[in-house]
């Protein structure tokens, strides 16, 4: 009998990279910074109690839009956020809130918003 190809494809996005419990994204909401962009609301934290790169928790609610629409937005992000994550040379731990009417839909939006919200934070905390 064949094996079975996986199910996730290869390259996802890794669990180590992903917030997944309630208590994850609670922290983040209460000691990260609050950053607002036309197509996103980010919470940034420096997770300065662990090594290792960037994990990203995705909420989108539903007022975005139908399932279908709901996962192509949390597929869009990951993937944006996984083709930034090598660049992420701090331990950040960052909740992205999609906004209703406006979240993006293309890797290029999430990516362009996902990539000003970063470098927007980096100055805030460099200033």
């Amino acid at each position: 009998m064949p094996s079975r190809p996986p199910r996730r494809r290869p390259e996802g996005l890794p669990r180590p990279a992903r917030l997944r419990r309630r208590a994850e994204f609670e922290a983040v909401y209460a000691q990260g910074d609050k950053l607002v962009e036309a197509r996103l609301v980010a919470f940034i934290v420096l997770a300065s109690d662990r090594a290792g790169g960037c994990r990203v928790g995705l909420s989108v609610s539903r007022r975005v839009g139908d399932s279908p629409a709901r996962n192509r937005v949390k597929r869009v992000l990951r993937e944006a956020f996984r083709k930034l994550a090598p660049e992420c040379t701090q331990p950040l731990d960052l909740v992205l809130v999609a906004r209703p009417g406006r979240a993006p839909t293309t890797e290029a939006e999430a990516r362009e918003s996902l990539t000003r919200l970063l470098q927007r934070w980096q100055r805030q905390r460099g200033a």
